[in-house]
């Protein structure tokens, strides 16, 4: 899929349907030319959901619908009948998907599970027909309660991709290829930083037929969460992976220094990140030998580590059973 499908972000003007009126009939027949009030009190206005769809992974659909609009309520009717509500708007979203307020920035809700749904804007309460006003001592009300009117607001909409392990490091580091190796994703690949611009997930097969999700992010540099880079429009992608994969390639000038920068900018962007489980991948082990992997062995920061190559197929099955412990655990 191009790159250039790939929408994490979309706003959006809403608006819920209007209550239908509440009727002021009175009942007539052939023998009652003056029967008492009967009507019927209004439908509801449709509302403004959202719904999770794990098929979706980006919210492109909705990039180009500016104005969703919800129907209005029916009014009431004779014989006490209540009016049909309006057709709600249901609009299908990834899950992982985040709906603001555009003015406050508040968060409304999260949409987690497929098939979920969160009401993002109500629809406007039914008017009360005028055999609801009835009383002893005013038996014919000639007056009925209007529909209440519907909601019009602008919304946010945000995706924070939802995977089980996200490959964090510098660009160029292999994640990319990774991601080619161990699953069906065909991220672009080349040999100049930046390569990747946008979110890539693949599903890792494992044993027994079982599996998890991978996400390609693209490459941190020093100061992302301050901007620089590609900045803090994809580090809040991590924030929805259950474990992070650091990958620092094995002819680093300093493995140790750039993990510490990684961490950093985690921490920067958000200190909860540090919570996660964590797992370092010496990616291109193919152009070192054991001796210098002994070498390197003794520099590394204190986490458990395994030397990959993608390229080569090195330490990928032992990868695979680090990550299926630490997810399990």
């Amino acid at each position: 899929m191009a790159e250039t499908n790939f929408i994490d972000y979309v706003k959006i003007c809403c608006r819920s349907g209007r209550g239908g009126c509440g009727s002021k009939h009175f009942f007539r027949d052939k023998f009652n030319s003056k029967g008492g009030p009967d009507g019927g009190d209004g439908g509801r206005g449709g509302h403004i959901i959202l719904k999770g769809n794990k098929q979706l992974w980006t919210l492109l659909h909705l990039k180009y619908r500016k104005h969703i609009i919800a129907k209005n309520g029916v009014n009431g009717g004779a014989s006490t009948s209540t009016g049909a509500n309006g057709q709600d708007m249901i609009l299908e979203v990834p899950l992982g998907t985040l709906a603001k307020d555009d003015v406050t920035g508040e968060v409304h809700f999260e949409i987690t599970d497929d098939g979920e749904e969160k009401i993002l804007l109500n629809g406007g309460r039914g008017g009360l027909g005028n055999h609801n006003f009835k009383t002893s001592t005013k038996q014919s009300p000639k007056f009925a309660q209007p529909g209440e009117d519907g909601l019009e607001s602008w919304k946010i909409l945000e995706l924070k991709i939802l995977a089980d392990v996200g490959l964090v490091g510098f660009p160029n580091a292999g994640k990319s290829t990774l991601l080619s190796v161990v699953s069906a994703a065909k991220p672009e690949i080349a040999d100049y930083p930046f390569t990747t611009l946008v979110p890539n997930l693949g599903i890792v097969e494992y044993r027994d037929h079982q599996s998890f999700i991978m996400a390609d992010i693209p490459g941190i540099i020093e100061g992302a969460h301050q901007g620089k880079g590609l900045g803090t429009r994809f580090l809040k992608h991590i924030e929805r992976n259950s474990m992070l994969l650091f990958m620092i390639p094995s002819d680093a000038d300093d493995i140790k220094k750039e993990y510490e920068i990684l961490l950093s900018e985690l921490e920067k962007y958000n200190p909860e990140l540090l919570h996660k489980n964590r797992l370092l991948a010496i990616t291109k082990s193919d152009l070192i030998d054991a001796e210098l992997q002994v070498e390197i062995s003794k520099e590394l920061p204190d986490i458990q580590n395994v030397y990959i190559s993608s390229v080569a197929y090195l330490g990928i099955t032992e990868l695979k059973d680090l990550i299926w412990k630490q997810l399990n655990n």
